[in-house]
């Protein structure tokens, strides 16, 4: 077993006792820090920086250099995935991320690459271990993906959408064609997942950021169903540790019972859940991360620091908690600003921790 100097991360995704709440943000390495605009105005573009292991280690390191998070999550994106299935994955500025294929049909599905993790992504392998190598121990590596749904989303529609007219029609209308993309996903994201933890992370998260736009039954079917698959697939232990599992869906609040049970040690919520509600309800059975709105970031520091008590009060004593946003930071957000919400986690959560530190 590698040393780990600071396991206090993976501590509470297992529900074991921790001297205090554990903090880290999604999308920590990102456009409000001055020196990843920096770094990837140098990569030359945003696939760039991801396909360059050196300067996606550069971009995972700087927020743990500002701030002292417990844990670091591998620079990449979520649709790394149908990128190496042959969608053709491209940014335009403005719009985010946009596929030249789209999979709408039999044909289409049948037309995707075949693709192994460990080759057809190796250079997101690359980077976990050039990470691993250069956090020499200092904080645990997240690995990620997004959920066989998201992704999904993303194919059918060509990419982002406000309505997700197109990926709803097809799974409501053409089910068996949308499960055959679901379980081909499934098995890919697994595969890249598996690769991932092969390669050094020590705990993974499954985007699943649109699965809040299906109805409570096509949560289950289209969605769930599928992020239990993978998880199902996933070694639980590496380098003689367990590999934690969080599993975040976007507007999943009123489903946390069913998520509870798809086999992932950690829930995240996004900031319209209360968390001590989320608590009572599952608490006893998966750790709970989240849940501050981003955009309370914008406000004063004296207000994050109340928000920060508010939800560190709602969660209540002991261990289960990681802290986090919501969702993923904001471009516009000062960074002095994050300094105050760590800062407010780190002085305000060991009172918390008192009976199991």
């Amino acid at each position: 077993m590698s040393e780990l100097k600071n396991d206090r991360f993976l501590r509470a995704l297992l529900r074991q006792p921790v001297d205090r709440t554990p903090i880290w943000m999604m999308r920590q390495a990102g456009r409000y820090l001055p020196e990843y605009r920096a770094t990837r105005k140098q990569a030359g573009s945003f696939l760039d920086l991801c396909k360059n292991a050196e300067l996606a280690c550069e971009v995972t390191l700087q927020p743990l250099r500002r701030y002292p998070m417990d844990a670091a999550i591998l620079f990449s994106d979520i649709l790394t995935v149908p990128d190496a299935l042959g969608l053709g994955l491209y940014f335009e500025e403005g719009e985010g991320p946009r596929f030249r294929k789209t999979v709408r049909s039999e044909a289409d599905l049948a037309g995707l690459n075949s693709i192994v993790a460990e080759d057809d992504l190796g250079y997101v392998m690359n980077a976990v271990r050039t990470i691993r190598r250069e956090l020499g121990g200092q904080v645990p590596l997240i690995g990620f993906t997004g959920s066989p749904w998201t992704l999904a989303t993303y194919m059918v529609e060509g990419g982002s959408s406000k309505d997700f007219a197109r990926v709803k029609a097809l799974a409501y209308d053409q089910p068996r064609l949308m499960h055959a993309l679901l379980s081909l996903l499934a098995d890919a994201v697994g595969d890249y997942l598996s690769a991932q933890i092969r390669a050094g992370a020590q705990a993974v998260q499954i985007f699943d950021t649109w699965g809040g736009s299906l109805s409570a039954a096509g949560y289950l079917e289209f969605s769930l169903e599928y992020m239990r698959r993978v998880i199902a697939r996933l070694p639980s232990e590496a380098d003689g540790r367990a590999v934690p599992v969080i599993v975040f869906t976007k507007g999943g609040g009123q489903w946390l019972n069913a998520i509870a049970g798809c086999g992932a040690q950690a829930v995240g919520i996004d900031w319209t859940t209360d968390i001590g509600v989320a608590r009572q309800l599952i608490g006893d059975r998966v750790s709970l991360q989240g849940n501050m709105d981003p955009s309370m970031l914008f406000a004063s520091p004296a207000r994050i620091r109340e928000e920060v008590a508010a939800i560190l009060a709602s969660y209540g004593e002991g261990t289960g908690h990681v802290f986090n946003l919501g969702h993923g930071i904001t471009p516009g957000v000062d960074p002095e600003h994050v300094t105050a919400f760590v800062d407010a986690v780190q002085e305000l959560s060991p009172q918390y921790h008192q009976q199991t530190g």
